[in-house]
């Protein structure tokens, strides 16, 4: 049994750099456990969100920077992406607010996805000339006339006299979006249901969403024939996941409704609360479905501490029950956007500046660290670590093979001697660097 080493080493202009380990003396004191027999969730997946910046974006580039994109993520040598995120109706990072409805159509007789097809929908089908991808559906926000203070921006909440209209424009969507050969297999309730934000927004409590889920949105998908589309609440931060799974699964219909539950980290780590539903909801899926570096808080950050903002949150939610994990925006400008509201972020994949190329930030190659080499169907399995400098997690792909990812955020190097199957394997972590061993 031998592993191969590969590693992303920023300071040293390394990426994905292999290295072949062989068998090697116990390090009792730098000790990494993994007991493939201590076997814990499925992992469907990783991906990153096609928003209608992204796809603008996508749109301004030459065809051989197209292809760099599409290679990137869904190519043979690219990181192995398998899932997809759109939205409903527009959100920040569109051109614009949008429906696709005119205003007041409660009949949904003018319903069309034209505006996608401008751009999302033409970026989607190029991904999908490269690979299979399951798409996850989130709404930002109803049509302004739906909600209770008649804007698409701005929080409001959805009028109760529209649950059963909202849950058939979303029904239609999915169908729509089929019909173009693009999978939609989960759909969120509401994204970010507790974010009151100048951009397109929309507020449920525990309650409306417990309703609007086992009601409506639940029994409708059932009778438009979409009992398939898996059913995902919360979609916003891993600080309240607990309560409001709790509150929105106290009620059995809508329990019954719901296949999961999706988490964003913009309030910080909180493993222990995914844990918590993992431990408590054992038949739920759990999706991290959110994140990014947000400008207005890390613009001045460098690209190392911004990658293992990344690795850091992919190895505690994977250890916390994760089972698939899809990034924000698939590609920004320069400036980190656009966005209608100028809430600029970074992306893994970033235009230049006279969109001649993309750059592909560091976080890119820390994502891949986990996509290139984690499986769909992959199984977790345990690990215990010598020292909390190291940060761990392992999995057991389909294939029966072993894939370990050992991070070092410190400034220090670390030695690590993992021990599997009664076999030590011996790796020097260096400072700021993160490191996937794959059994061959």
């Amino acid at each position: 049994m031998n592993y191969i080493a590969y590693t992303t080493d920023y300071n040293k202009g390394k990426y994905f750099e292999a290295t072949y380990l062989k068998e090697g003396k116990a390090d009792a004191t730098h000790i990494v456990n993994v007991y493939p027999e201590c076997k814990y969730q499925v992992f469907k997946g990783f991906g990153g969100a096609f928003t209608e910046a992204s796809a603008y974006n996508f749109s301004k580039l030459d065809d051989d920077s197209k292809e760099e994109v599409l290679n990137a993520y869904f190519g043979d040598g690219g990181i192995n992406y398998t899932l997809g995120r759109t939205h409903i109706n527009s959100c920040d990072f569109a051109l614009g607010n949008y429906t696709y409805i005119e205003e007041g159509d409660t009949e949904l007789a003018t319903f069309n996805i034209d505006r996608d097809r401008k751009y999302v929908i033409p970026m989607i089908k190029k991904a999908l000339d490269k690979k299979k991808i399951s798409f996850l559906a989130s709404p930002w926000s109803p049509p302004a006339f739906m909600k209770t203070n008649g804007d698409m921006n701005n929080g409001g909440s959805l009028k109760k006299e529209y649950y059963e209209c909202w849950a058939r424009y979303m029904a239609k969507y999915i169908k729509a979006f089929r019909q173009e050969g693009i999978n939609i297999t989960m759909v969120s309730a509401q994204n970010e249901p507790m974010a009151v934000q100048t951009w397109d927004s929309c507020y449920y409590t525990s309650e409306e969403e417990r309703n609007f889920v086992g009601d409506f949105l639940g029994p409708i998908l059932k009778e438009e024939g979409l009992s398939d589309v898996e059913i995902l609440i919360w979609d916003h931060n891993k600080d309240k996941v607990y309560e409001r799974t709790k509150e929105v699964l106290s009620d059995s219909k809508t329990k019954e409704f719901v296949g999961g539950i999706a988490f964003h980290w913009y309030a910080g780590d909180h493993f222990e609360a995914v844990a918590l539903v993992r431990e408590k909801y054992p038949d739920k899926d759990l999706y991290f479905t959110e994140g990014c570096v947000e400008f207005s808080r890390f613009k001045d950050s460098d690209d190392v501490y911004k990658a293992e903002m990344y690795a850091h949150d992919i190895i505690g939610n994977m250890n916390a029950g994760m089972n698939g994990f899809i990034d924000w925006n698939l590609l920004l400008d320069a400036n980190g956007g656009p966005n209608h509201k100028n809430n600029y972020c970074a992306a893994p994949l970033q235009c230049r500046e006279d969109f001649k190329g993309i750059e592909k930030r560091l976080a890119y190659f820390y994502i891949g660290q986990f996509s290139k080499y984690i499986m769909p169907g992959a199984v977790r399995i345990a690990t215990t670590r010598y020292t909390d400098s190291i940060e761990t997690t392992a999995l057991v792909n389909p294939d029966g093979k072993k894939v370990i990812v050992l991070l070092n955020r410190t400034d220090k190097d670390h030695k690590v001697c993992i021990h599997v199957n009664e076999a030590y394997f011996n790796v020097l972590m260096e400072a700021h660097t993160i490191t996937t061993l794959v059994e061959e």
